[in-house]
């Protein structure tokens, strides 16, 4: 039997004015991820567990088929992770941003998708100027980066900080780090990321060029190294996943999965669906399971992007979806495949939203009544519903079968 999982990050939406009315997922012509819900099953399932903020650390974990109430330990471990850095359990990690804030208000979580040989010039001329004694600074991709104090002196478990996307035209002095007394430390780096990066060379020749600046560092999603069971060991079965988000690589670390390298992969609406589509059915003969978490969708959200996101749902379908299935159908072997966002992330607010997500399942002994396109609206008047996101792997995995 073979498995294949499909996120399309953020693509579940409320019904925009922009759309006629519809979800993405309503105007998305998307002939493939519809097959699925026809010949197939489908449902809803809650990602977001009850008190866990809603974002694909969370739910993704959750999707992936482990409980965030009993693995979850923060979203920068996980990303940091990804980026092979040498963790101890005593150390403090933080996923720190680079975002644009004018006139005290957040504007852009991802200082406008900056490049990643930006944002680490920017970085290392700010790490020598705020020397803090423990603390070290690691380059990631794009605006994503880490900071991780292995002091092991300073306790940050009652630190409070705000992800960057939540707060889209908001002014920042609201959601400032707080709750802890070492939440002056990161404060300071905020102050004088602002100092350092406005009069900096690289923000100058953005401006020139017509593109949003770096204004500031913004750390937050701060936690420890979570203790997770090998997939492997627990389902029985080897797994891969296709991600160009370090989050779900370093998911994918912790749980013994191979992450695959996939040229083009980006987290926009540039990405190449197609590589991921035909790398995807390369690794089904050597995985008993292939993840392909596709970003763009949340991307084209956090922008207010209608347009971009129902492309981005489209050429995932095309490039995706469609080849994918049609590989497992002449296989001529059982299969399962599963389509689904992790979480809703809404067009008209910018943020992610923890209504359960609608998803479509197909393959062996799956079979519905309902037989209509995949849409927020179709899974909810179906007959399944999942309200525990981590149970939705073993029924994935396992549900019918005898």
């Amino acid at each position: 039997m073979k498995y294949v999982l499909i996120i399309a990050d953020g693509a579940a939406d409320h019904p925009l004015e922009e759309l006629d009315g519809k979800t993405p997922l309503e105007a998305a012509r998307k002939p493939n991820t519809d097959q699925i819900a026809v010949t197939g099953r489908q449902g809803t399932v809650a990602t977001t567990p009850p008190g866990f903020p809603c974002g694909s650390d969370v739910c993704c974990m959750n999707l992936l088929g482990y409980d965030p109430a009993l693995y979850h330990k923060g979203r920068a471990p996980l990303e940091a992770a990804a980026l092979g850095i040498d963790l101890t359990p005593k150390d403090w990690i933080f996923r720190v941003n680079l975002v644009t804030v004018i006139d005290g208000m957040m504007q852009d979580h991802s200082a406008g998708h900056i490049s990643s040989e930006e944002g680490w010039e920017l970085l290392s001329g700010l790490a020598q100027r705020v020397a803090i004694p423990g603390m070290t600074l690691y380059p990631g991709v794009s605006y994503r980066n880490i900071l991780v104090d292995s002091s092991g002196g300073r306790d940050w478990s009652q630190l409070s900080t705000t992800p960057p996307h939540d707060i889209p035209g908001q002014p920042i002095r609201k959601f400032l780090p707080t709750g802890s007394p070492h939440a002056d430390i990161l404060n300071r780096m905020i102050t004088e990321s602002e100092t350092y990066f406005a009069a900096h060379e690289i923000n100058l020749t953005r401006q020139e060029l017509g593109e949003v600046p770096a204004t500031h560092v913004w750390p937050w999603g701060q936690g420890q190294m979570p203790s997770m069971p090998n997939f492997l060991d627990k389902y029985g079965l080897r797994g891969a996943m296709i991600t160009a988000v370090d989050l779900l690589a370093g998911i994918a670390a912790f749980i013994g999965w191979d992450r695959l390298d996939v040229p083009g992969q980006t987290s926009y609406h540039d990405t190449d669906y197609a590589a991921a589509g035909s790398h995807a059915i390369a690794a089904l003969d050597q995985y008993d399971l292939v993840c392909v978490h596709i970003e763009a969708p949340d991307e084209a959200s956090h922008a207010a992007d209608a347009k971009t996101k129902v492309a981005a749902i489209e050429s995932i379908d095309k490039f995706v979806v469609g080849p994918i299935h049609q590989v497992l159908r002449q296989r001529g072997e059982d299969y399962r495949l599963l389509y689904l966002p992790d979480h809703y992330t809404a067009v008209s607010t910018r943020r992610h939203d923890p209504t359960p997500v609608p998803f479509a399942l197909c393959g062996k002994h799956v079979n519905t009544v309902l037989k209509r396109p995949l849409t927020e609206a179709n899974a909810q008047q179906s007959d399944l519903h999942i309200d525990f996101g981590h149970e939705l792997m073993e029924f994935f995995l396992r549900g019918g079968l005898a």
